[in-house]
């Protein structure tokens, strides 16, 4: 387990200047660390509570104390993101052989968990581009997965995932971009919405029409940056994720190299949904960090808050509030954790599994991380205050790899169809 002041550190924002009431609450924690019945070390092996202590301790000293900046300035940390490569981060879960760390799906939960303490924006885009280095792992030849994936597994090049379109968001399957084949090239036509990293990234892994209507026309290629007709939209203003860029990815007779296909032609429908499988776990997990840290936060702003002449902390309507928080993280990192083994496993309930995490988790950790902004009062909605960029990085989670309605119509689809 991180230790209690390395988990400090990551909560307390170096970029967060506020005064005394901040020194305060940063000196109760230190004394008091991290409450045992919330402690995500529990249940893990040694092996994962040593990784899950460098991600907690890498969080606390590379990502915390520029988390503001990064968030005001719209900075991508390209640097940082690179140090957390060389701990084995940037291809958590890609194969040995072509640089990646070989880690489980619950090893990779563990660490997400604990780098999003430290900027949940930035480690989201770490989850994001992970996942591309897996697809490519996994559903690669090998002269792909050689000429891919070391690079992105130093984080030497980024990659961005390429499935949303301006017309077809929860409806993946209706995707336009066309891809026609023309000899040993694919033409591609179209655009792509709502990416993150697009055009500060170098891979694109892209889903696109090759055939008829429906998800069996659609193939999967990765492009790489400077492909002529590959362009870019306008980066977004976002309310939260503003260390990573995001925007519109463009195709205008854009030819890619056939031998830059992932899988058969007509497959690129079912990596799309295997890749997000994962995706929903990663950005769960992401949630889950910043719900733990605000518990935190919450907690020790209550013990140095004062009104009616005595400490937040002697409220015992607060006092429940709080328990109804800690509460839902440790039964959020439950499911959540079950989810990840048995997709690791294969196990047949695992897309239900990763739908239910995903669905749960975000929903309740905005919940959790939107308390404890109300704990804060007029506090929590100052920028000066950590809790609220939680609040704002983690609200999009509910939205992308999948919205919590569309993860309903998927577990409910397999209670129906089982019954």
């Amino acid at each position: 387990m991180a230790t209690a002041s390395a988990f400090v550190r990551g909560v307390r924002l170096g970029s967060y200047s506020i005064g005394r009431s901040r020194s305060l609450i940063f000196n109760s924690v230190q004394r008091r660390g991290i409450a045992a019945c919330i402690d995500p070390s529990i249940g893990l092996t040694d092996e994962q509570k040593e990784f899950q202590k460098v991600a907690f301790d890498f969080a606390a000293n590379e990502m915390a104390p520029h988390m503001a900046e990064w968030d005001q300035k719209e900075i991508f940390p390209v640097e940082a993101m690179r140090k957390s490569a060389q701990l084995g981060f940037g291809g958590i879960y890609v194969n040995p052989d072509v640089g990646g760390s070989g880690l489980s799906r619950l090893d990779t939960s563990i660490i997400f968990e604990a780098l999003s303490t430290g900027c949940v924006s930035t480690t989201a885009y770490i989850s994001i581009h992970n996942m591309c280095a897996w697809m490519i792992d996994t559903f690669g030849n090998d002269e792909q997965r050689e000429k891919f994936c070391p690079d992105l597994c130093s984080m030497q090049k980024f990659a961005s995932y390429c499935l949303t379109e301006p017309g077809s968001g929860s409806d993946a399957a209706s995707l336009l971009t066309s891809a026609k084949l023309q000899g040993d090239h694919y033409i591609l036509n179209g655009s792509k919405a709502f990416i993150s990293g697009g055009g500060d990234t170098d891979v694109y892994v892209v889903m696109c029409r090759t055939g008829g209507k429906g998800p069996k026309g659609i193939s999967c290629l990765v492009i790489e940056k400077g492909t002529p007709g590959l362009s870019f939209g306008k980066k977004e203003k976002k309310v939260g994720w503003n260390s990573q860029p995001t925007r519109a990815v463009i195709f205008e007779d854009c030819a890619v190299p056939v031998t830059n296909r992932l899988g058969a032609e007509g497959e690129g429908f079912n990596i799309a949904m295997k890749g997000l499988n994962g995706g929903r776990i990663n950005i769960a997990s992401c949630s889950l960090g910043a719900a733990h840290a605000s518990v935190l936060l919450a907690r020790d702003h209550m013990c140095v808050r004062k009104q009616f002449g005595e400490t937040l902390s002697n409220s015992q309507f607060l006092q429940f509030k709080l328990a109804d928080m800690a509460t839902k993280v440790v039964a959020s990192r439950l499911l959540l954790r079950q989810a990840a083994a048995a997709l690791q496993e294969g196990r047949p309930e695992a897309v239900s599994l990763c739908s239910m995490a995903k669905l749960f988790v975000t929903d309740e950790c905005f919940s959790i991380c939107n308390q404890a902004l109300q704990i804060h009062g007029g506090y929590g909605y100052l920028k000066d205050y950590a809790v609220q960029q939680y609040v704002r990085d983690i609200r999009v989670h509910q939205i992308l790899e999948g919205t919590n309605e569309v993860m309903r119509m998927i577990i409910a689809r397999s209670l129906l169809t089982e019954s």
